[in-house]
């Protein structure tokens, strides 16, 4: 039985969403939540205790700081829904390469922009596609994940804001072109797929 909801949600506002010159000198993976994103954390997990209500909830977590300490706010809100939660590396933001100047980063981001935010790959990292061919895997597992006897009522992925998005074109099969033409959601913002009687998800 597949879940009622598929839920979906960006991390809180971090560290590099105030200042990008903060991953010059931390490695993106620790980068963490902000006391605004902290806030953030607990406003949403109040959100998805509404969602949910008694549901029992599956949750798959990026292992960066920012995303578990996102997680451990809305854990501590709705404990006991969760029946397990797992930490899937294949969930985790793209990979920017390693510590660098901001004014090369900036330079980076016009490139990125201007070429492709689907194709275009980072030096030392990845492009929008290589997060898209991770993700089908991360889906692969969901899905076995979903035919386990007793699987909860909701799945919850705790992720980042363009991995987010690459999920949704992956599961919608949205074309690279509707994949670029939309935006990566707000800190803490939360997305539903709704199971149908016809056993497909809507936004």
């Amino acid at each position: 039985m597949r879940p009622n909801r598929i839920i979906l949600i960006r991390h809180a506002e971090s560290e590099g969403n105030v200042d990008r010159s903060n991953y010059y000198t931390t490695p993106d993976f620790a980068i963490e939540i902000t006391k605004k994103g902290k806030e953030q954390s607990f406003n949403a997990a109040q959100e998805i205790s509404e969602i949910i209500r008694n549901e029992s909830v599956y949750a798959y977590v990026s292992p960066y700081y920012r995303t578990r300490q996102t997680f451990n706010a809305i854990h501590s809100i709705i404990e006991e829904n969760i029946t397990s939660a797992i930490e899937d590396p294949r969930l985790r933001e793209q990979d920017w390469g390693h510590l660098r100047h901001p004014d090369i980063n900036t330079k980076m981001m016009s490139e990125w922009k201007s070429y492709s935010p689907f194709y275009y790959r980072v030096e030392d990292g990845e492009s929008g596609a290589d997060v898209y061919n991770r993700i089908s895997t991360f889906l692969e597992t969901m899905h076995r994940d979903f035919r386990k006897p007793n699987y909860p009522e909701n799945c919850l992925i705790v992720t980042h804001g363009l991995t987010l998005r690459l999920f949704l074109m992956r599961w919608f099969h949205w074309t690279v072109e509707e994949f670029e033409n939309t935006a990566n959601p707000r800190n803490c913002q939360i997305i539903v797929l709704n199971r149908g009687d016809d056993d497909r998800y809507t936004l």
